[in-house]
């Protein structure tokens, strides 16, 4: 049962990239008339791959042979002068490249990114290609950020009602009877070995990063865009989120090895004084990177695989790339779940450095 489901699962995943990358080929043929064939379609993977990599202000399911994308709108709300809100597919809604005029200023959409720009539409680029226009505060409920609160309802109701259940029965039923050994495997297996007797203050944030990192890693396998844990910004405020709650529950001997370690030559000390320091910063950005990292080169490998197809366009590529874009997809699988359990791990490790008794330790050792 679950070969046939990973075998539909696959099929649908390589249909929806199929009919998306033909949608992207004939969307951006035109201005890559003067490449050779094989050129242009090695182009048009690195967009698609881009594209699909990038937030969005829409959400896209899949692109149709005309290059219509398929799809719902979301909100666009930005500052700039005053609030403004709209629907993407509004009249106000931006069609990239093109400048959108509101209360008579005029915005154009480049790359996901909002700028401010002329009647014309005109973006002043540096010598890296980057536009050096003003960008208003974006605040819009894209694509990731519908995800983002989607997951979030997803788990409050998921576990709130496993909750419940336990009120009724201490036997689980349901969806707890797969969540409660995922529960106990973080309990036994990353709180209690790494933070100690203390785990109990931590336990409700190591499951929701844990669970909430899960889910974000399973559906950005589904074929749709969605790369939430891609997204640097978000690895960002999840490392901080360790971060701050490391640093505010550090105990007196945690700062004490940082800024004046026992035991150790007061020349010694002033030396590695900055290096502690340093120390602090690098382990949420540790954090960051590696999500990050992990997450996006999956990404690119698999869609990668698949755009070889359209750059051979021969019976062998046919076979042996969707070949082996399954057997990397499967490994993405594997890696949905172990990047959620090394980034808990390494939480609670953190952690436990930092609420940890050294004293009481080096007395015990004595």
């Amino acid at each position: 049962m679950l070969k046939k489901f990973a075998v539909l699962f696959y099929s649908i995943f390589v249909l929806s990239l199929v009919s998306a990358q033909h949608g992207e080929t004939n969307a951006v043929a035109a201005p890559t008339q003067e490449l050779s064939e094989k050129d242009k379609v090695s182009k048009e993977n690195r967009e698609y791959i881009d594209h699909h990599l990038l937030d969005a202000h829409d959400f896209t399911l899949m692109v149709d042979k005309d290059g219509h994308h398929i799809g719902f709108p979301l909100p666009v709300i930005f500052y700039d002068n005053g609030f403004h809100s709209f629907m993407s597919n509004s009249k106000e809604g931006f069609i990239h490249g093109e400048p959108t005029e509101i209360d008579g200023s005029h915005y154009v959409l480049h790359h996901e990114k909002i700028y401010k720009t002329d009647a014309t539409g005109k973006l002043d680029l540096d010598k890296d290609g980057y536009p050096t226009n003003e960008k208003p505060l974006d605040l819009s409920i894209t694509k990731s950020v519908f995800i983002i609160i989607l997951v979030s309802i997803f788990l409050l109701v998921l576990f709130g009602g496993m909750a419940r259940s336990y009120k009724k029965s201490v036997v689980p039923t349901g969806a707890a009877r797969f969540l409660e050994p995922l529960i106990i495997f973080v309990r036994d297996e990353v709180a209690i070995p790494n933070i100690g007797h203390k785990y109990k203050r931590f336990m409700g944030y190591l499951l929701t990063v844990f669970f909430f990192i899960l889910f974000l890693n399973v559906l950005g396998l589904m074929p749709f865009g969605i790369n939430v844990t891609g997204n640097i910004t978000m690895t960002f405020f999840l490392a901080i989120l360790t971060y701050l709650i490391t640093t505010f529950s550090a105990n007196k001997d945690y700062w004490k090895h940082i800024f004046w370690m026992p035991g150790v030559p007061v020349p010694m000390k002033l030396i590695m004084l900055p290096i502690e320091l340093l120390g602090t910063i690098t382990k949420p950005f540790a954090l960051m990177i590696r999500l990050f990292a992990n997450m996006t080169a999956g990404h690119i490998v698999v869609m990668s695989l698949i755009g070889l197809i359209y750059v051979f366009k021969n019976v062998a590529a046919g076979i042996a790339f969707p070949f082996l874009t399954l057997v990397i997809y499967l490994l993405e699988v594997l890696v949905a779940f172990l990047q959620a359990y090394i980034f808990t791990m390494l939480s609670a490790l953190f952690i436990g450095m930092a609420v940890q008794e050294h004293e009481h330790e080096h007395h015990a050792a004595h």
